[in-house]
């Protein structure tokens, strides 16, 4: 198979692409991969350290701006579909996956006025405006909740889950001994959570003076986030920008405090993590709450409300879940049976009949 993966931007649209390549590479190595993205979004950063191929068109968000700007945008929108066209006939897909994010709008259309078999992936309970606006173009547009199917009514949806890097749904039951925390606000960090771990830590390793703890903190917080630690005199920390291998990390974590973006959601779900889930209260459509809430409904997590959050507050809610180790695995094992580990493998099976159906037609 050939495929072409569009869009990206953040982890949550990017790392569902990179799983759906990592197993067709799997199922078949002779298979053709290629990403489409921009030089603004994770993708240009993280892509090529992975070893994929990347290709760059120019395009930009459109919501949340001026007239002058959409504009810009607009004429932005025209030329890169016709960068999507050149790179599709150069690349010659057997088909397209837009993961969202407004780069995989060009590629999309593009790959629509080529006649080419389109699939979307809609990674949150709350659809994207870019995957709303393109489900039109769409064969097939494969979802990760129950719920987020009535969004687009009246198009072929399949509810698949989220596909997962490898090593993401092996993560092992925990003995707790020493009991760690995992933190992180996504692939660009959340300040919010900085601030709010940073402000409990005395009171966490008061409560619990063998604290592990592994913190993601973002390019733009790690200077002041360690400074905060070392201060502190916490000296069993891993404190990273960016942290490479997510399965490793689950693996060593008793619990999680995080924000409530799709891929996270999947990940917990699929390692078997319990978890404190923050949802950042700006995002579109205010998705991440809804994200969480598929978790909270379950008894998989523990939602905090950023507006409500304080160092007490979290430092109390981690003590009691790490000094309740019943409540823990309970936790983790309602989790897992909410996760899908087979997501990339049903929507790479999807792709093939849609390329089987169009070879017929």
């Amino acid at each position: 198979m050939r495929l072409l993966l569009a869009g990206g931007g953040t982890g949550g649209h990017l790392f569902p692409a990179v799983a759906l390549a990592e197993t067709l590479k799997r199922q078949d190595t002779s298979a053709h991969i290629l990403f489409v993205g921009t030089r603004n979004g994770l993708e240009y950063r993280v892509l090529p350290k992975l070893g994929w191929d990347l290709e760059i068109v120019n395009i930009s968000a459109f919501t949340g701006k001026g007239m002058i700007t959409k504009g810009v945008v607009m004429a932005k929108l025209c030329q890169s579909i016709m960068q999507g066209r050149t790179i599709l006939k150069r690349f010659r897909p057997d088909a397209v996956i837009g993961v969202g994010g407004y780069a995989s709008a060009p590629l999309v259309i593009a790959a629509k006025t080529l006649r080419l078999p389109v699939l979307l992936h809609e990674q949150n309970a709350i659809p994207g405006l870019t995957n709303k606006i393109l489900a039109r173009w769409a064969d097939r547009v494969c979802v990760a909740f129950d719920q987020t199917v009535a969004e687009f009514s009246g198009i072929r949806t399949v509810v698949t889950g989220n596909p997962l890097r490898i090593g993401i749904s092996d993560a092992p039951q925990k003995s707790g001994q020493p009991p760690t925390l995992l933190v992180f606000g996504g692939s660009r960090g959340a300040r919010a959570l900085n601030e709010a771990i940073c402000a409990a830590l005395p009171l966490l390793l008061k409560m619990h003076p063998d604290l592990r703890l592994i913190h993601q903190t973002g390019d733009e917080d790690l200077a002041r986030v360690q400074s905060v630690y070392a201060a502190t005199g916490c000296l069993n920390a891993t404190v990273t920008a960016f942290i490479d291998d997510m399965s490793a990390v689950y693996q060593q974590a008793d619990l999680v405090v995080c924000r409530a973006g799709a891929t996270t959601i999947a990940e917990l779900t699929a390692s078997g993590r319990p978890s404190i889930v923050i949802p950042y209260p700006f995002a579109a459509g205010d998705h991440q709450k809804a994200n969480a809430l598929a978790l909270v409904d379950k008894q998989a997590a523990i939602m905090l409300e950023q507006t409500e959050l304080s160092a007490d507050l979290l430092a109390e809610t981690v003590h009691r879940l790490l000094a309740d180790r019943e409540q823990l695995q309970a936790m983790a094992k309602a989790a897992r049976q909410l996760g899908k580990s087979d997501a990339a493998e049903t929507i790479l099976q999807i792709c093939r009949e849609m390329i089987q159906t169009r070879s017929v037609a």
